[in-house]
């Protein structure tokens, strides 16, 4: 699990529980993902913040990054002493203590739309080399039985002791007759 999706998952398992009616979140049941962006930034949205700890924690935790850099200190620096002043106390501990390398990655990250989709591509041709990879040898083992038991019974042994031997069935045997 990444870094990115056990923080949807934490902040939407929290977000469950602090909907009441003084939030008009205005989804209707349906197929389509829905997504309402909410800022939690300091003093924004606080009713919301304030009911749910890991949002209030993660609002904190950007605030101090900004503050680090309103310093002077570089977007890492900045990211690293964030990462450490909220460690101390407690806030987003347990998440920063495993994956505090991984957020730190994505602070740095810039995104790039264009990256992305070559990156995509790129896993896909590899997932698609691989599988092309197991179906070849799969057909090639198949037809390396099939040759062998064609020879196995071009010198007369019967069809019985070639199952035995390639581990075919008695039908594709019975094919290649």
């Amino acid at each position: 699990m990444n870094f990115l999706t056990s923080l949807l998952k934490i902040t939407i398992c929290d977000l469950c529980f602090i909907h009441s009616s003084s939030v008009n979140w205005n989804i209707s049941p349906s197929l389509d993902l829905r997504v309402k962006v909410i800022n939690i930034n300091e003093g924004r949205n606080e009713a919301i913040v304030q009911r749910c700890r890991k949002l209030a924690e993660y609002a904190t935790f950007t605030a101090r990054i900004r503050s680090y850099q309103s310093e002077g200190n570089p977007l890492e620096e900045a990211a690293e002493k964030a990462i450490k002043y909220c460690s101390k106390r407690g806030i987003l501990e347990e998440f920063l203590e495993i994956y505090g390398s991984e957020v730190l990655s994505m602070i740095l990250m810039e995104w790039n739309t264009e990256d992305a989709i070559a990156y995509a591509r790129e896993e896909g041709r590899e997932d698609g080399l691989v599988e092309g990879r197991e179906q070849g040898l799969e057909i090639g083992l198949a037809e390396a039985s099939h040759t062998i038991a064609r020879n196995l019974l071009a010198k007369g042994l019967t069809p019985e002791l070639v199952q035995e031997t390639t581990g075919l069935s008695l039908e594709e045997i019975e094919k290649l007759l």
